[in-house]
């Protein structure tokens, strides 16, 4: 079986399956100030040393643990399904009577959370709530609340509750600076992994500014190897301060359980998240620059010894990044002090940094490195998405197509382009549904043999009744459509 990122929560009973495009940010109504509510950041730096005697290998974490472990609570779910039957249908009901109702499925799961401000505010995994109808969040000293969902974002797989306290203050654990966290650090593991109870587990940080795991668009995480189980999703990775410096997020894993590859939400991605939630959506920084990682060939082209950075491969004309005098060809080095190696790592910097900030861009032309300064803006919603289903007899017919543009692709959050025509949704019954060839989130990048750029382009020539269509589906184009012997097929 090959190695797999899972999400480290648990199912306890029931099934759910499905395909579906990440149509923005889920807002969720709540009482009062989010970010006024979360104590401030402990930035305080961590005094590091190797242990030096027997005495100070013999210390303990337990003091630790007494402090942020009462802040920790376990996160349960329930979900109702209902299963179709032929008695939903009136054409059936009229001839087999009413007919018994199906019962409805209950599935339920399991997570943890953590505790960030006193009044009930609980950080967990947006997976690990997504959908749900219930939502009980479990302390550890045995209290219970039911909660409600105040904020959630897919895109970072971060949802904030709200429990209600009926007065009463509840523990927290203090948010730290993930960015000060080494490849070394001690750090502790809390959570509830398999359903057992509250557990601590202790390993070190493997790595920092981990990308391309495919958990999460922003695609940054802190990497450990504290065993990391199902049911650990939404727990706190603490340093040894006892700071909340990431939430436990996914493992990677042939079996399911912990191989010592746990990956983590860093904390500075969290407070950007609960500052958010005030707003009800979280907009990312934007310079309009689009790159792709350097390689050996490429760097040495650039005039580079090695490779390091991303190559700049497009600028958007008028965006913070042209006016800053960025240009194609460049090689992005670092922003705002901390080194650039991928499209991931770019958009963690833009995305922790408010919008209307200057950063400081270290950029290699030519071999020469300069320094620049980009203000950061919100992304331009150009052109408007003009969101549009198909009719008529095409083979796009029954599809919902939309213009991207920055403001929209940051939106749907699925790492598309800026620019482009997107599939947003097919109906059940389309024939790209029905032959299987389409799917949300797909390009469309030409129609009938012709090349569309925009939402008008596709529109008219799917009312000439096209056959074919070109995709695009994450770098893997494919001609799909219907041939003069009256097949369908796809050719790659």
């Amino acid at each position: 079986m090959l190695n797999r990122v899972k999400l480290a929560g648990v199912a306890l009973a029931g099934a759910a399956g499905g395909i579906a495009l990440a149509l923005g940010i889920n807002g969720f109504s709540g009482s009062g100030s989010v970010i006024a509510q979360v104590p401030p950041v402990d930035d305080r730096a961590v005094v590091r040393m190797v242990p030096s005697s027997a005495g100070q290998v013999a210390l303990s974490y337990s003091a630790i643990v007494k402090a942020t472990a009462p802040a920790v609570v376990n996160v349960y779910t329930a979900t109702v399904e209902r299963r179709s039957s032929l008695m939903d249908d009136p054409f059936f009901r009229q001839f087999f009577g009413g007919g018994v109702a199906p019962q409805p499925r209950v599935q339920q799961s399991l997570g943890s959370g953590v505790i960030v401000g006193p009044d009930g505010l609980v950080i967990t995994n947006n997976h690990v709530v997504a959908g749900a109808d219930q939502i009980l969040v479990a302390l550890a000293d045995r209290r219970e609340y039911p909660a409600k969902m105040v904020f959630a974002d897919a895109r970072l797989d971060l949802a904030l509750l709200r429990v209600d306290t009926r007065g009463a203050k509840l523990p927290v654990v203090r948010l730290g600076d993930s960015d000060r966290a080494e490849v070394g650090d001690v750090v502790l593991a809390i959570g509830n992994p398999f359903g057992v109870g509250q557990t601590v587990t202790h390993g070190i940080v493997s790595a920092i500014a981990r990308t391309g795991i495919g958990i999460s668009d922003w695609q940054f995480f802190i990497q450990t190897d504290a065993a990391i189980n199902p049911g650990n999703s939404g727990g706190a990775l603490l340093d040894t301060q006892g700071r909340l410096i990431g939430i436990n997020s996914a493992i990677y894993s042939r079996s399911g359980g912990s191989n010592g590859i746990g990956f983590a939400i860093p904390s500075k991605m969290v407070q950007v998240f609960l500052a958010a939630a005030d707003k009800g959506k979280l907009v990312s920084g934007w310079i309009g620059v689009e790159g792709e990682p350097l390689t050996a060939e490429s760097a040495r082209l650039a005039g580079m010894d090695r490779p390091g950075g991303l190559l700049v491969t497009a600028v958007v004309p008028g965006s913070p990044g042209a006016k800053a005098g960025i240009r194609t060809g460049d090689v992005l080095r670092s922003v705002d002090g901390k080194e650039v190696a991928d499209g991931g790592q770019l958009r963690y910097s833009l995305a922790t940094q408010g919008v209307g900030r200057a950063l400081a861009v270290k950029l290699a032309r030519g071999g020469v490195e300069q320094n620049v300064m980009v203000t950061l803006a919100a992304p331009p919603e150009t052109p408007p998405r003009q969101l549009t289903r198909l009719d008529g007899q095409s083979i796009l017919a029954g599809v919902t197509i939309a213009n991207l543009s920055p403001a929209y692709a940051q939106e749907l959050g699925v790492g598309l382009p800026e620019r482009g025509v997107v599939v947003v949704a097919i109906d059940g019954a389309a024939p790209a549904a029905r032959l299987g060839f389409l799917k949300p989130g797909d390009l469309i990048e030409a129609v009938g043999g012709k090349t569309v750029a925009l939402v008008a382009d596709v529109r008219a020539l799917a009312g000439q009744g096209a056959t074919s269509v070109r995709l695009n589906r994450n770098g893997q184009r494919a001609e799909c459509g219907v041939t003069a012997a009256g097949q369908f097929g796809c050719q790659s």
